[in-house]
């Protein structure tokens, strides 16, 4: 019954901004890596930031950096990705994951959707126009 569901998603336009949320139920993921990623159709998906399970470190995609901000509320058993100076580049569908196996300093791993991640939400997608 464990699962996470992302919401916040919709259409915007190039420069405009968007907060996602990432809710968790069924358990608590306080001490999983919590990760965002993207995909667009026929393309690999792709890493987007994640954070650790305190909160206390993240790590952002170059594309993300200095744009995208990665947060959680571990009370809440959620998790959060504000999305600013959105391009059409940006528009992808995106999802949610927390890694029950994920050692932070396993970089590789945190930043590979296939390395660790076992729980996916469904995704919420995103559109920037013009």
């Amino acid at each position: 019954q464990e699962q996470l569901a992302e919401s916040g998603g919709g259409l915007v336009q190039a420069g405009g901004s968007l907060r996602l949320s990432c809710a968790a139920s069924g358990r608590i993921f306080s001490n999983y890596v919590m990760g965002w990623f993207r995909q667009v159709p026929g393309k690999e998906r792709e890493f987007v930031a994640a954070i650790d399970s305190t909160g206390d470190n993240t790590y952002y995609a170059d594309a993300a950096r200095d744009r995208f901000t990665i947060s959680r509320d571990n009370v809440k058993n959620a998790a959060y990705l504000h999305l600013n100076s959105l391009t059409p580049e940006d528009t992808a569908v995106y999802y949610c994951a927390a890694g029950s196996r994920l050692k932070w300093f396993w970089r590789v791993a945190v930043t590979t959707p296939s390395q660790g991640y076992d729980y996916w939400g469904q995704g919420t997608q995103v559109t920037v126009s013009s």
